[in-house]
Protein backbone atom coordinates (compact mmCIF):
# COMPACT_ATOMS: atom_id res chain seq x y z
CA UNK A 1 0.00 0.00 0.00
CA UNK A 2 2.73 2.64 0.88
CA UNK A 3 4.64 2.06 -2.21
CA UNK A 4 1.57 2.12 -4.79
CA UNK A 5 1.02 5.71 -2.31
CA UNK A 6 4.46 6.89 -2.75
CA UNK A 7 4.34 5.88 -6.62
CA UNK A 8 0.96 8.11 -6.76
CA UNK A 9 2.36 10.88 -4.95
CA UNK A 10 5.84 10.64 -7.20
CA UNK A 11 3.45 10.84 -10.61
CA UNK A 12 1.53 13.89 -9.07
CA UNK A 13 4.49 16.31 -8.60
CA UNK A 14 5.14 15.12 -12.16
CA UNK A 15 1.65 15.35 -13.80
CA UNK A 16 1.66 18.26 -11.34
CA UNK A 17 4.72 20.12 -12.44
CA UNK A 18 3.51 19.58 -16.03
CA UNK A 19 0.60 21.13 -15.86
CA UNK A 20 1.53 24.09 -13.54
CA UNK A 21 4.26 24.98 -15.73
CA UNK A 22 1.97 24.65 -18.34
CA UNK A 23 -0.50 27.22 -16.29
CA UNK A 24 2.05 29.71 -15.80
CA UNK A 25 3.51 29.74 -19.24
CA UNK A 26 0.44 30.35 -20.65
CA UNK A 27 -0.74 33.05 -18.21
CA UNK A 28 2.92 34.64 -18.50
CA UNK A 29 2.65 34.43 -22.46
CA UNK A 30 -1.03 35.76 -22.56
CA UNK A 31 0.08 38.71 -20.56
CA UNK A 32 3.36 39.79 -22.38
CA UNK A 33 2.88 38.80 -25.59
CA UNK A 34 -1.16 39.22 -25.79
CA UNK A 35 -1.57 42.19 -23.20
CA UNK A 36 -4.43 40.38 -20.97
CA UNK A 37 -4.44 40.88 -17.64
CA UNK A 38 -3.11 38.72 -15.47
CA UNK A 39 -6.48 37.81 -13.68
CA UNK A 40 -8.15 36.99 -17.37
CA UNK A 41 -4.65 35.27 -18.53
CA UNK A 42 -5.13 33.05 -15.73
CA UNK A 43 -8.42 31.65 -17.05
CA UNK A 44 -6.25 30.81 -20.44
CA UNK A 45 -3.54 29.45 -18.33
CA UNK A 46 -5.93 27.15 -16.40
CA UNK A 47 -7.60 25.72 -19.51
CA UNK A 48 -4.78 24.60 -21.48
CA UNK A 49 -3.99 22.84 -18.03
CA UNK A 50 -6.25 21.19 -17.62
CA UNK A 51 -5.80 19.04 -20.06
CA UNK A 52 -2.03 18.17 -19.38
CA UNK A 53 -3.27 17.50 -15.42
CA UNK A 54 -5.94 14.88 -16.96
CA UNK A 55 -4.51 12.95 -19.16
CA UNK A 56 -1.12 12.50 -17.04
CA UNK A 57 -3.69 11.93 -13.83
CA UNK A 58 -5.45 9.40 -15.46
CA UNK A 59 -3.36 7.77 -17.89
CA UNK A 60 -0.01 8.22 -15.00
CA UNK A 61 -1.36 8.80 -11.64
CA UNK A 62 -4.61 7.24 -11.02
CA UNK A 63 -4.21 4.72 -13.16
CA UNK A 64 -4.62 1.52 -10.87
CA UNK A 65 -7.63 3.15 -9.83
CA UNK A 66 -9.12 2.36 -13.11
CA UNK A 67 -11.97 4.72 -12.93
CA UNK A 68 -14.07 4.65 -16.09
CA UNK A 69 -13.17 7.58 -18.38
CA UNK A 70 -15.92 9.66 -18.63
CA UNK A 71 -17.09 10.14 -15.30
CA UNK A 72 -13.17 10.76 -14.40
CA UNK A 73 -12.90 13.30 -16.15
CA UNK A 74 -16.14 14.94 -15.04
CA UNK A 75 -15.39 14.88 -11.38
CA UNK A 76 -11.76 16.02 -12.37
CA UNK A 77 -12.86 19.18 -14.23
CA UNK A 78 -14.93 19.58 -11.15
CA UNK A 79 -11.95 19.24 -8.91
CA UNK A 80 -10.32 21.66 -11.17
CA UNK A 81 -12.61 24.05 -11.20
CA UNK A 82 -12.52 23.94 -7.36
CA UNK A 83 -8.86 24.75 -7.23
CA UNK A 84 -8.96 27.35 -9.77
CA UNK A 85 -11.61 29.32 -8.23
CA UNK A 86 -9.75 29.29 -4.76
CA UNK A 87 -6.50 30.13 -7.10
CA UNK A 88 -8.25 32.70 -8.96
CA UNK A 89 -9.85 34.00 -5.79
CA UNK A 90 -6.10 34.12 -3.88
CA UNK A 91 -4.20 35.40 -6.86
CA UNK A 92 -6.82 38.54 -6.74
CA UNK A 93 -6.34 38.98 -3.22
CA UNK A 94 -2.78 38.89 -3.69
CA UNK A 95 -2.52 41.02 -6.89
CA UNK A 96 -4.40 43.99 -4.52
CA UNK A 97 -2.39 43.18 -1.28
CA UNK A 98 1.32 42.99 -2.53
CA UNK A 99 3.86 44.32 -4.41
CA UNK A 100 5.08 40.63 -5.63
CA UNK A 101 5.08 40.36 -9.49
CA UNK A 102 2.27 38.39 -10.78
CA UNK A 103 4.39 35.80 -12.08
CA UNK A 104 5.90 34.99 -8.71
CA UNK A 105 2.41 35.20 -7.05
CA UNK A 106 1.25 32.88 -9.66
CA UNK A 107 3.29 30.36 -8.66
CA UNK A 108 3.01 30.51 -5.29
CA UNK A 109 -0.77 29.95 -5.67
CA UNK A 110 -0.64 27.18 -8.36
CA UNK A 111 1.65 25.23 -5.77
CA UNK A 112 -1.00 25.79 -2.43
CA UNK A 113 -3.84 24.01 -4.50
CA UNK A 114 -1.53 21.01 -5.08
CA UNK A 115 -2.73 19.19 -2.23
CA UNK A 116 -5.98 19.37 -1.97
CA UNK A 117 -5.89 18.25 -5.93
CA UNK A 118 -4.04 15.17 -4.81
CA UNK A 119 -6.53 14.49 -2.19
CA UNK A 120 -9.73 15.32 -4.01
CA UNK A 121 -7.87 13.18 -7.22
CA UNK A 122 -7.27 10.16 -4.95
CA UNK A 123 -10.26 9.88 -2.88
CA UNK A 124 -13.27 10.66 -5.16
CA UNK A 125 -12.70 11.95 -8.95
CA UNK A 126 -10.38 8.78 -9.93
CA UNK A 127 -11.82 6.17 -7.90
CA UNK A 128 -13.54 3.22 -10.01
CA UNK A 129 -16.18 3.00 -7.15
CA UNK A 130 -18.87 5.38 -5.93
Amino acid sequence: MFKKLAAQIGWFVIVGCAAAATHWAVTVACVSLGGLAPLTANVAGWLVAFGVSFGGHYHLTFRHQRAPLGRAAVRFFLVSALGFAVNEAAYATLLHLTTIRYDVLLALVLTGIAAMTFILGRHWAFRRTH
